[in-house]
């Protein structure tokens, strides 16, 4: 029952994370190896993303691609989300994580 509460909490966690992220432009990697640029838009608590301004990393794999601007990626094909460097606060997130999983476990041994 932890282990599944911490997800649970870890997911609550990434879900803030990406809410901030709004705006930024982000490289979103699929599991089918295809690469996406473009802004996020909108990102729900499942990790589903919308994404304008599009453009792919391999426009001669994927050239149906290049008349897309705008796209709904769902969570669960995600491989890899790659963040602007200097849009993130690993130290901000390391403390947000830790809290997290500090107060998770003392809520499930209460």
């Amino acid at each position: 029952i932890l282990k599944s509460w911490i997800v649970g909490v870890a997911e609550v966690l990434f879900y803030s994370f990406f809410k901030s992220l709004v705006g930024k432009d982000v490289v979103v990697e699929l599991k089918n190896d295809l690469s996406i640029c473009g802004t996020l838009h909108s990102v729900d608590q499942y990790l589903n993303m919308k994404l304008t301004d599009i453009s792919v990393t391999d426009s001669e794999r994927y050239p149906h691609m290049l008349s897309v601007k705008n796209c709904f990626i769902r969570g669960s094909v995600v491989r890899y989300v790659q963040l602007p460097a200097d849009q993130v606060d690993t130290q901000l997130l390391q403390d947000a994580s830790r809290k997290e999983v500090m107060q998770a476990k003392r809520t499930a041994t209460t």
